[in-house]
């Protein structure tokens, strides 16, 4: 019974791994597809959005392996809590993936040269790297008060993509770009909006308690 026991912790240990894992490839995925929205050489966001496909299949890896532990063992309320919110935690981060991807299909089409635009979605871009990175400190620590923190960043993000959508200077100075720069804004205000949910499931994780019915 003990080793059972011993073999079924060692899943889970292996589950947060991979959810951690998962995490830091899409970590780098977002940091390398705002750098390729100033690279001269394509093919670096080619090699950008072909790294996607490894984070969908690690997100599928974790899927299979939440149902397979729910199906064959018999988790208390704390485990089956790590499970479902992986399961959520999984998909959101493969939909950053996604995000990020699109950003870098972006500089297929355009290039961003102009301080104006890069800068304000460069910004966008780490905040949201900052995001995750408190967040797997927050983690780490199981300190509830920064995730809460972190999940009302988002608001900062979502400021600059206001900001981006609404100024009449992309427009005036080249519609094509401008409309770039929006859709880039657009991707990277829909990651803030999962690292959210991604925070706001881990809060769920820790306390036991949906992050809204805790803060109201």
């Amino acid at each position: 019974m003990a080793i059972i026991r011993q073999k079924y912790e060692g899943q889970l240990d292996e589950l947060v791994k991979d959810l951690r894992r998962l995490g830091l490839r899409v970590y780098r995925n977002i940091d390398n597809a705002l750098k390729a929205l100033s690279e001269n050489d394509r093919n670096f966001a080619r090699e950008v959005i072909a790294k996607d496909k490894e984070i969908n299949e690690l997100e599928s890896e974790i899927n299979e392996k939440v149902i397979m532990l729910i199906t064959r063992q018999q988790p208390i309320a704390a485990d089956l809590r790590l499970m479902i919110a992986s399961l959520k935690i999984a998909s959101d981060f493969e939909r950053i993936g996604d995000n990020a991807a699109n950003i870098a299909e972006i500089r297929l089409r355009a290039k961003f040269v102009d301080n104006y635009v890069l800068t304000r979605l460069t910004t966008m871009g780490k905040l949201a790297l900052l995001m995750l990175n408190d967040l797997n400190s927050a983690v780490k620590y199981r300190d509830t008060t920064l995730i809460k923190e972190i999940i009302k960043r988002d608001a900062d993000i979502d400021d600059l993509y206001k900001n981006i959508v609404n100024t009449t200077y992309l427009i005036d100075n080249d519609p094509f770009v401008a409309g770039q720069a929006q859709l880039a804004s657009r991707y990277l205000e829909r990651i803030g909006d999962h690292i959210t949910n991604i925070s706001e499931n881990i809060y769920y994780f820790i306390t036991g308690e949906r992050y809204e019915s805790s803060n109201l």
